[in-house]
């Protein structure tokens, strides 16, 4: 990465360890809240152990990243030579992770440019990763913020949950709760629009849910380059079956990422989570 331009994300973009390193790219914890204990996402707490304090119906919270934790972020990033900075986060639709980040900005050393991608899990990552990319390319902060927003607007995401509980406690589904009202019998399939998660369809069996979703990423894909990330919860036999099928009729499949959501999008989703993000290059 850039000696002049620091990224820096949050742990909801969910990158691989790997390829963090690789790009230098920092990801600020959220913080999730499982009974009367605090944890980070992604250090302090395992989606294993998340998974079953769902099912057992434990109470389960989560909370935005605190300002002075990317103040310090932001702090350690200059004095490690940055000249500026670029702080990429889920959409402020549904954390006020953005609005941390604001706030530390005023503050801090160096110019940083926090942006609201909209976006969340692999479609964040896919932003923060772009962003790496052309800072490493000597890129300016302005450069690395064009080249996210650019991605992001390329960038859907599609989402089968099997049931909508966790989004209706969370208060997370906006107008799908009119939408789908008490049939939670159904099975539906949702998306990330405007930055909120959106109702899709609804399907009456979940095996025709997913191969529903396929089809849309199908669609959505075409013909032309494009990276994929496959998230699930609990459901790494899904998630591995739709990858493998994806690979096989996707022409212009350049990367394809299959990982299990942390706790913080799991605690609104629940287990059985399948999720497709596709990103054009």
């Amino acid at each position: 990465m850039s000696a002049h331009v620091a990224i820096v994300t949050d742990s909801t973009a969910y990158l691989p360890p790997r390829t963090m390193e690789h790009h230098g790219i920092t990801a600020v914890p959220l913080t999730v809240v499982l009974g009367d204990q605090a944890l980070d996402e992604g250090t302090e707490i395992s989606t294993r152990s998340l998974a079953q304090a769902l099912q057992k119906r434990r109470p389960v919270t989560t909370s935005r990243p605190s300002p002075s934790l990317f103040a310090d972020t932001y702090r350690e990033a200059a004095e490690a030579g940055a000249t500026g900075i670029v702080s990429l986060h889920l959409s402020a639709e549904l954390s006020g992770t953005y609005d941390a980040a604001v706030l530390a900005a005023r503050e801090a050393p160096v110019p940083v440019r926090v942006v609201d991608t909209g976006m969340v899990a692999m479609a964040l990552g896919f932003c923060a990763l772009t962003a790496a990319e052309t800072a490493e390319a000597g890129g300016t902060v302005d450069d690395a913020v064009a080249a996210a927003e650019k991605r992001a607007a390329r960038t859907t995401a599609y989402f089968y949950v099997d049931t909508l509980d966790f989004l209706r406690r969370g208060g997370r589904i906006g107008a799908a709760q009119a939408l789908f009202g008490s049939a939670l019998a159904v099975k539906p399939l949702l998306q990330l629009e405007g930055g909120r998660i959106e109702p899709l369809e609804k399907v009456r069996t979940a095996s025709r849910a997913i191969a529903r979703l396929e089809e849309l990423v199908a669609d959505r894909a075409g013909e032309a380059p494009v990276d994929i990330a496959v998230h699930h919860l609990a459901a790494p036999d899904r998630a591995s079956a739709l990858a493998d099928r994806l690979r096989e009729r996707l022409p212009g499949l350049v990367d394809l990422h299959v990982s299990e959501v942390g706790a913080v999008i799991g605690a609104h989703t629940g287990p059985g989570l399948l999720g497709a993000v596709v990103s054009g290059r």
